[in-house]
């Protein structure tokens, strides 16, 4: 009889395979939990529990959102870089995970190889809106204003590398006006400010800010999209109205630790695409200025590598620092 020529980490590895076969069949099986890189508040998390609550609904299994704020995401996303790869803990990344790869000196994690994308959510334009006694009625007002009253007029910003500030900083540049950052923690700590006349100026998706919009506490002046968006179609788009070049959608997506078997990515963004087709969770984003788009993790790899070097550009352009 000839010797068994099988040898160990032959047989490891199957057992790894069938293993992660098993896990992605039963796959979810408990708890998951969500980081969101920012504070309650804000859209981040109004999406994310939106999102977690359908999910929910439609697999069984709870979806907990674990608020991580600070650091222009950083410490959100390095907790997520440093979580067990098993599909169990994913993360909420905008805009501003993009602009880090360029801006940041030192990131805490390798960079995009360390996450596997999993989908796009929802996709929406800021808003750029003033406190009721500013004088400025248009975008063209607040522009002529701004220059005539260099470094008088301040903004609510999330500080030095979120999306809010570089896409603030890109229009001050094609605008050629001094509007001064004054950065807070979290979205809504800036729209508080902007509402109670500490800050003149916010840039805030219309997620958040929208109610406030509707209720007169703050006055829209534009939306960052190159048109008008179907959520609030009579405010201007900042490009018809001056700024042709100018266009900025803040979007939020979902990645999972580098390692994550491609069984489970591939499960786990069916289930949030069918939650995010919802026709009651399609609507309800409507209402609050956004609009669902899920993709598939090719699709949203393809878009953040685009992503990524757009706002690499503007950091260029702006000569932006971090913090």
């Amino acid at each position: 009889m000839k010797p068994c020529n099988f040898r160990p980490y032959a047989l490891a590895a199957l057992v790894f395979a069938l293993t992660s076969l098993a896990q992605a069949q039963s796959y979810p099986s408990k708890p998951l939990h969500l980081i969101v890189p920012y504070p309650p508040g804000g859209g981040t998390d109004i999406v994310a529990r939106a999102v977690a609550q359908k999910f929910f609904e439609n697999s069984g299994q709870p979806m907990v959102i674990e608020n991580k704020p600070g650091a222009s995401e950083l410490i959100g996303t390095d907790a997520l870089a440093k979580s067990v790869p098993d599909g169990y803990t994913m993360g909420l990344v905008t805009n501003t995970f993009s602009i880090n790869e360029t801006l940041q000196r030192k990131l805490p994690y390798k960079g995009m190889s360390d996450f596997i994308p999993v989908t796009m959510l929802v996709a929406t334009p800021f808003a750029i809106a003033v406190n009721p006694s500013v004088p400025a009625q248009t975008l063209q007002e607040l522009v002529a204003l701004a220059r005539s009253k260099p470094g008088s007029l301040n903004y609510a910003s999330l500080g030095p590398g979120s999306i809010h500030q570089m896409s603030m900083e890109w229009f001050k540049l094609l605008a050629r006006v001094d509007i001064v950052a004054i950065p807070y923690k979290g979205l809504a700590a800036a729209l508080t400010a902007g509402i109670a006349g500490e800050v003149q100026v916010v840039i805030t998706g219309l997620t958040a800010g929208m109610t406030h919009i509707k209720s007169g506490k703050l006055r829209a002046l534009a939306v960052t999209s190159a048109k008008r968006t179907p959520a609030a179609p009579d405010i201007p788009a900042v490009a018809e109205v001056g700024f042709p070049e100018y266009d900025v959608m803040t979007w939020y997506g979902i990645l999972l630790p580098a390692g994550t078997p491609a069984d489970i990515v591939a499960k786990l963004g069916a289930e949030l695409t069918k939650a995010l087709n919802a026709p009651e969770v399609k609507e309800r984003f409507k209402t609050i200025g956004v609009d669902t788009a899920p993709m598939s993790p090719t699709a949203f790899a393809d878009f953040l590598r685009s992503d990524i070097q757009l706002w690499a550009r503007i950091v260029k352009l702006t000569d932006a620092k971090p913090e």
